[in-house]
Protein backbone atom coordinates (compact mmCIF):
# COMPACT_ATOMS: atom_id res chain seq x y z
CA UNK A 1 0.00 0.00 0.00
CA UNK A 2 1.07 3.67 -0.72
CA UNK A 3 0.94 6.32 1.81
CA UNK A 4 -2.04 8.93 2.12
CA UNK A 5 -1.20 11.54 -0.08
CA UNK A 6 -3.32 13.64 0.32
CA UNK A 7 -3.83 13.49 4.15
CA UNK A 8 0.00 14.31 4.25
CA UNK A 9 -0.16 16.67 2.14
CA UNK A 10 -3.57 18.31 4.03
CA UNK A 11 -1.66 18.00 7.29
CA UNK A 12 1.77 19.86 5.92
CA UNK A 13 -1.12 22.71 5.12
CA UNK A 14 -2.19 22.61 8.75
CA UNK A 15 1.07 22.86 10.26
CA UNK A 16 1.80 26.27 7.82
CA UNK A 17 -1.31 27.63 8.94
CA UNK A 18 -0.85 26.51 12.86
CA UNK A 19 -4.30 25.27 12.02
CA UNK A 20 -6.41 24.98 15.56
CA UNK A 21 -4.25 27.47 17.27
CA UNK A 22 -6.30 29.84 19.62
CA UNK A 23 -6.19 33.74 19.53
CA UNK A 24 -3.47 33.33 16.26
CA UNK A 25 -0.81 31.04 18.15
CA UNK A 26 -1.01 32.36 21.87
CA UNK A 27 -2.60 29.50 23.89
CA UNK A 28 -5.34 30.02 26.65
CA UNK A 29 -4.67 31.34 29.89
CA UNK A 30 -3.46 29.60 32.84
CA UNK A 31 -6.76 28.54 34.05
CA UNK A 32 -6.91 25.98 31.35
CA UNK A 33 -3.82 23.75 32.38
CA UNK A 34 -6.42 22.70 35.45
CA UNK A 35 -8.90 21.55 32.87
CA UNK A 36 -8.89 18.19 31.26
CA UNK A 37 -9.61 19.35 27.88
CA UNK A 38 -6.53 20.63 26.64
CA UNK A 39 -6.74 24.19 24.73
CA UNK A 40 -8.24 23.58 21.18
CA UNK A 41 -9.60 20.43 21.56
CA UNK A 42 -12.81 18.98 21.64
CA UNK A 43 -14.21 16.04 23.15
CA UNK A 44 -15.72 13.18 20.79
CA UNK A 45 -17.33 10.23 22.17
CA UNK A 46 -15.57 7.96 19.55
CA UNK A 47 -11.80 7.06 18.29
CA UNK A 48 -11.42 8.25 14.82
CA UNK A 49 -8.94 6.73 12.41
CA UNK A 50 -5.66 9.02 11.51
CA UNK A 51 -2.71 7.83 9.99
CA UNK A 52 -0.63 7.63 6.57
CA UNK A 53 -2.96 5.44 5.08
CA UNK A 54 -0.84 2.48 5.71
CA UNK A 55 -2.44 -0.76 7.64
CA UNK A 56 0.36 -3.25 8.06
CA UNK A 57 -0.37 -6.79 7.97
CA UNK A 58 1.53 -8.17 10.93
CA UNK A 59 0.88 -11.29 11.65
CA UNK A 60 1.54 -12.41 15.43
CA UNK A 61 3.34 -15.56 15.03
CA UNK A 62 6.26 -13.23 12.75
CA UNK A 63 6.37 -9.91 14.94
CA UNK A 64 8.77 -8.63 16.97
CA UNK A 65 9.67 -5.55 18.95
CA UNK A 66 13.73 -5.09 18.73
CA UNK A 67 14.84 -2.24 21.23
CA UNK A 68 18.74 -1.29 21.02
CA UNK A 69 20.54 1.82 20.90
CA UNK A 70 22.89 3.13 23.71
CA UNK A 71 21.82 0.20 26.19
CA UNK A 72 23.92 -2.23 27.95
CA UNK A 73 21.18 -5.05 27.75
CA UNK A 74 19.71 -4.63 23.73
CA UNK A 75 16.69 -7.20 23.14
CA UNK A 76 14.08 -8.50 20.68
CA UNK A 77 10.78 -9.72 21.89
CA UNK A 78 8.18 -12.23 19.77
CA UNK A 79 4.48 -11.71 20.75
CA UNK A 80 4.93 -14.19 22.99
CA UNK A 81 7.86 -12.77 25.16
CA UNK A 82 6.22 -9.24 25.04
CA UNK A 83 2.76 -10.87 26.63
CA UNK A 84 4.91 -12.60 28.93
CA UNK A 85 6.04 -9.12 30.52
CA UNK A 86 4.19 -7.46 33.34
CA UNK A 87 0.55 -6.19 32.09
CA UNK A 88 -0.64 -2.81 33.44
CA UNK A 89 -3.67 -1.73 32.93
CA UNK A 90 -4.68 2.00 32.95
CA UNK A 91 -7.60 4.47 32.19
CA UNK A 92 -6.21 7.86 30.41
CA UNK A 93 -7.01 10.52 27.73
CA UNK A 94 -6.07 10.82 24.19
CA UNK A 95 -5.36 14.00 22.49
CA UNK A 96 -5.03 14.22 18.95
CA UNK A 97 -3.41 17.49 17.12
CA UNK A 98 -6.03 17.60 14.97
CA UNK A 99 -8.34 19.13 17.84
CA UNK A 100 -9.91 16.10 19.09
CA UNK A 101 -9.47 14.19 22.01
CA UNK A 102 -11.06 11.24 23.75
CA UNK A 103 -11.91 10.38 27.42
CA UNK A 104 -11.22 7.28 30.04
CA UNK A 105 -9.66 4.84 27.29
CA UNK A 106 -9.24 1.86 29.23
CA UNK A 107 -5.67 0.58 28.05
CA UNK A 108 -3.33 -2.67 29.02
CA UNK A 109 0.29 -3.39 27.65
CA UNK A 110 4.08 -2.93 29.20
CA UNK A 111 4.71 -0.34 30.84
CA UNK A 112 7.58 2.18 28.95
CA UNK A 113 9.67 1.93 32.58
CA UNK A 114 9.27 -1.98 31.60
CA UNK A 115 11.06 -1.58 28.70
CA UNK A 116 14.08 1.12 30.24
CA UNK A 117 14.32 -1.75 33.24
CA UNK A 118 15.21 -4.58 30.56
CA UNK A 119 17.22 -2.58 28.10
CA UNK A 120 19.40 -0.87 31.13
CA UNK A 121 20.00 2.61 29.03
CA UNK A 122 23.84 4.33 29.00
CA UNK A 123 23.81 7.30 30.36
CA UNK A 124 24.68 9.32 27.57
CA UNK A 125 20.79 8.25 26.17
CA UNK A 126 19.16 11.21 25.93
CA UNK A 127 16.07 10.86 23.37
CA UNK A 128 14.63 8.03 22.25
CA UNK A 129 13.25 7.43 18.58
CA UNK A 130 10.63 4.90 17.31
CA UNK A 131 10.10 3.34 14.24
CA UNK A 132 6.73 1.46 12.66
CA UNK A 133 5.72 -0.97 10.32
CA UNK A 134 4.12 1.59 8.17
CA UNK A 135 7.59 3.37 8.62
CA UNK A 136 6.57 5.85 10.64
CA UNK A 137 8.83 7.54 12.96
CA UNK A 138 8.67 9.84 15.78
CA UNK A 139 11.01 11.00 18.67
CA UNK A 140 10.82 12.21 22.16
CA UNK A 141 13.29 13.29 25.07
CA UNK A 142 13.88 9.95 27.49
CA UNK A 143 12.54 12.12 30.31
CA UNK A 144 9.01 12.11 28.07
CA UNK A 145 8.96 8.61 28.03
CA UNK A 146 10.41 7.79 31.85
CA UNK A 147 6.98 8.18 33.41
CA UNK A 148 4.39 6.18 35.21
CA UNK A 149 1.53 6.43 32.29
CA UNK A 150 3.82 5.87 29.09
CA UNK A 151 2.19 2.34 27.27
CA UNK A 152 3.63 -0.18 25.02
CA UNK A 153 -0.85 -1.44 24.12
CA UNK A 154 -2.13 -4.40 22.58
CA UNK A 155 -5.82 -3.80 24.27
CA UNK A 156 -8.42 -0.96 24.32
CA UNK A 157 -11.32 -1.33 26.55
CA UNK A 158 -11.28 -4.87 26.65
CA UNK A 159 -10.41 -6.24 23.52
CA UNK A 160 -7.42 -6.60 21.19
CA UNK A 161 -6.03 -3.19 19.81
CA UNK A 162 -7.76 -2.73 16.23
CA UNK A 163 -5.25 -2.53 13.41
CA UNK A 164 -6.06 0.44 12.11
CA UNK A 165 -5.27 1.97 15.28
CA UNK A 166 -1.77 0.49 15.55
CA UNK A 167 -2.35 -3.01 15.98
CA UNK A 168 -1.12 -5.16 17.31
CA UNK A 169 1.16 -3.24 19.65
CA UNK A 170 1.34 0.95 19.63
CA UNK A 171 2.79 3.67 22.03
CA UNK A 172 0.82 6.39 23.72
CA UNK A 173 2.20 9.29 25.87
CA UNK A 174 -0.97 10.81 27.38
CA UNK A 175 0.94 13.70 28.52
CA UNK A 176 2.20 14.41 24.38
CA UNK A 177 -0.48 14.95 21.11
CA UNK A 178 -0.53 11.24 19.79
CA UNK A 179 1.54 11.57 17.06
CA UNK A 180 4.34 10.98 19.47
CA UNK A 181 2.72 7.55 20.48
CA UNK A 182 4.05 5.47 17.51
CA UNK A 183 1.24 2.57 15.88
CA UNK A 184 1.77 -0.45 14.54
CA UNK A 185 5.99 0.13 16.53
CA UNK A 186 8.59 -2.07 15.41
CA UNK A 187 12.04 -0.59 17.32
CA UNK A 188 12.56 1.65 19.47
CA UNK A 189 16.61 3.19 19.87
CA UNK A 190 17.80 5.05 22.79
CA UNK A 191 20.17 8.27 21.29
CA UNK A 192 22.69 10.71 22.78
CA UNK A 193 21.14 13.32 20.25
CA UNK A 194 17.38 14.04 19.39
CA UNK A 195 16.41 12.78 15.67
CA UNK A 196 13.09 14.17 14.53
CA UNK A 197 10.62 11.97 13.36
CA UNK A 198 8.04 11.52 10.34
CA UNK A 199 5.78 14.79 10.97
CA UNK A 200 8.27 16.60 13.22
CA UNK A 201 10.32 17.22 9.94
CA UNK A 202 7.24 18.31 8.28
CA UNK A 203 6.26 21.44 10.46
CA UNK A 204 4.90 19.65 13.64
CA UNK A 205 5.99 20.46 17.20
CA UNK A 206 9.42 18.74 18.40
CA UNK A 207 7.60 18.68 21.71
CA UNK A 208 3.94 18.61 21.36
CA UNK A 209 2.50 19.38 24.70
CA UNK A 210 -1.07 19.88 24.51
CA UNK A 211 -2.07 22.32 27.30
CA UNK A 212 0.48 24.96 25.62
CA UNK A 213 -0.88 24.27 22.49
CA UNK A 214 2.01 23.22 21.07
CA UNK A 215 1.10 21.63 17.89
CA UNK A 216 4.03 23.02 15.52
CA UNK A 217 7.16 23.79 14.94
Amino acid sequence: MEPNERLIAKKEEWARAKRGLLEDGVAQDQRTRRDRLPPGQHKVNNWPVLDLGIHPDLPLDTWTLTVGGLVEHPFTWTWEQFLAQPQVELITDFHCVTTWSTFDNAWKGVLFRHIMQMANPRPDAKFVYFTSYDNYSTNLPLEACDDEDVLLIHRWNGKPLPKEHGGPVRVHVPKRYAWKGAKWVKEISFLEQDQPGYWEVRGYSNTALPWDEDRYA
